[in-house]
């Protein structure tokens, strides 16, 4: 049977692939089915056509999977938060788990190595640490509040609509970040509502109110406000930032970041400090970390904790090895690593984040740490000393190939790969198995409702 770009279909889903999506197949034919679940049976409409499989869109519920419970939230199914909220927690573990050891088999080619089960997070709602809300001119209608006459459509601040940039959400509440997050982004609401300055058109890139960023500390229950516009203008944000502060004594910091970018990213040019401190201060472990504004920090604070836990595990470290962290970011795995470690060496592109692994060595009375800023694929050869253990941490992207052979010369005797991307973790290991044998892998679970998963190989030199 072939399969057309707008044609209709009955389907019963299979599968969930890699990716969140569910999936069918048409006489062999592969047909990934968004918001899908096995056992589900659909009616769906062909959204896309590829040569090798296509793309769809459930029009009608014909009967729900078993699988399936009812989402808490109300926005579930159209928000791009959080997209398996509609799936029991240890279901999602399940599939976590066979995304990671199916990679490993048909993209890596490397077979019989233990997948554990992943380690959940502690809390599968309220865990983040930090939300960004776009802010926009033109607010996207849930079903239900379609005609109704008494909603403006012309005003918006939450979250986008999967897939899309100008479709954004008026989200009152966000059930993954902290409960008093929620408050805090209704009251910054109010105040842009009543506001005389204009909201930013994503389509026109013009107006003045851009984004809200809330970052939460768990160690102190603190909070950070961030509120990012287009342009200064100390007279539009500063009351807003007074009144936070008064109503909410866990604020403690609240900044105005400024961009006129057209970029929808959350991070500006300048900064200006409106009140309390400049960060906010949290903690893994023992460890404490300075966080600013548009500092990298893992935004589930308790997983991380526990990811870094079993990197420490897998490192086997007895107080007399020198540590590699390739793409170390601020030094967060150098630093819970270096009370057991005799050297810890980091490498990392952004200068900035090298500074601020200084400044937390520095804050924690760490001095077995050293820091190289630069392009790893071009300094690595040059750092003059061989180490006994390499921690890779690299982005969703993986290794570059030069670094890649630039490990494989350097040959440490343990590697420890930590990697938020099935696909590329399995890539890369497939690049270093003649050298290298995978012991185990533990994901670790970061993102509960989401299909993305943390997951932390073992490998050890033939």
């Amino acid at each position: 049977m072939a399969v057309r770009k707008k044609q209709e279909l009955e389907l019963e889903i299979s599968d969930i692939a890699f990716g969140g999506k569910g999936l069918a197949k048409v006489d062999g034919f592969a047909i990934f089915v968004d918001q899908a679940v096995p056992s589900d049976r659909v009616r769906v409409r062909i959204t896309r056509k590829k040569k090798n499989y296509a793309e769809a869109r459930i029009i009608e519920m014909i009967a729900p999977s078993p699988l399936r419970i009812d989402p808490p939230c109300r926005y579930s199914g159209y928000c791009g938060g959080c997209k398996w909220q509609f799936l029991d927690y240890d279901t999602q573990l399940h599939y976590k788990q066979r995304h990671v050891a199916e990679s490993l088999e048909h993209i890596g080619l490397i077979e019989g190595v233990p997948v554990h089960a992943p380690v959940p997070s502690e809390k599968i709602f309220g865990y983040r640490n930090k939300m960004e809300f776009s802010c926009s001119d033109r607010r996207w209608l849930m079903p239900d509040e379609l005609g109704r006459e008494e909603i403006s459509m012309g005003f918006a601040i939450g979250l986008h609509v999967p897939g899309t940039f100008h479709k954004v959400l008026d989200t009152e509440a966000c059930l993954i970040q902290p409960e008093l997050g929620n408050a805090i982004l209704g009251d910054v609401r109010e105040y842009i509502r009543a506001s005389d300055r204009p909201v930013y058109g994503l389509r026109t890139h013009e107006g003045f109110w851009r984004f809200l960023m809330l970052r939460h500390s768990v160690a102190y229950d603190q909070w950070m406000v961030n509120i990012i516009t287009s342009a200064e203008d100390r007279a539009a944000v500063q009351p807003l930032a007074d009144r936070l502060t008064e109503k909410y004594p866990d604020i403690i910091s609240v900044v105005n970041n400024i961009t006129a970018r057209k970029a929808g990213i959350a991070v500006g040019e300048s900064e200006i400090r409106l009140a309390g401190a400049p960060v906010i201060r949290d903690k893994i472990g023992p460890y404490e970390f300075e966080i600013s504004a548009n500092s990298f920090f893992q935004t589930n604070t308790r997983g991380a904790a526990r990811l870094y836990d079993i990197v420490k595990q897998y490192a086997e470290l007895t107080g007399n090895e020198t540590v590699f962290d390739l793409y170390c970011g601020t030094g967060t795995i150098s630093i819970c690593l270096s009370d057991a470690a005799r050297d810890v060496i980091g490498i990392e592109l952004a200068e900035s984040s090298v500074a601020d692994a200084r400044k937390n060595c520095e804050r924690n009375n760490i001095s077995n740490c050293r820091f190289i800023s630069g392009d790893i694929k071009d300094c690595l050869e040059g750092v003059g000393v061989t180490p006994d253990v390499m921690v890779i941490d690299p982005p969703r992207v993986g290794m570059h190939k030069d670094v890649v052979r630039q490990v494989l010369e350097i040959g440490p005797e343990r590697i420890v790969y930590v990697s938020c991307n099935p696909a590329t973790l399995a890539r890369d290991l497939a690049m270093i198995k003649d050298a290298y044998q995978v012991l185990e892998v533990t994901p670790v679970d970061m993102f509960p409702h989401t299909w993305h998963i943390e997951s932390v190989a073992k490998l050890r030199k033939k």
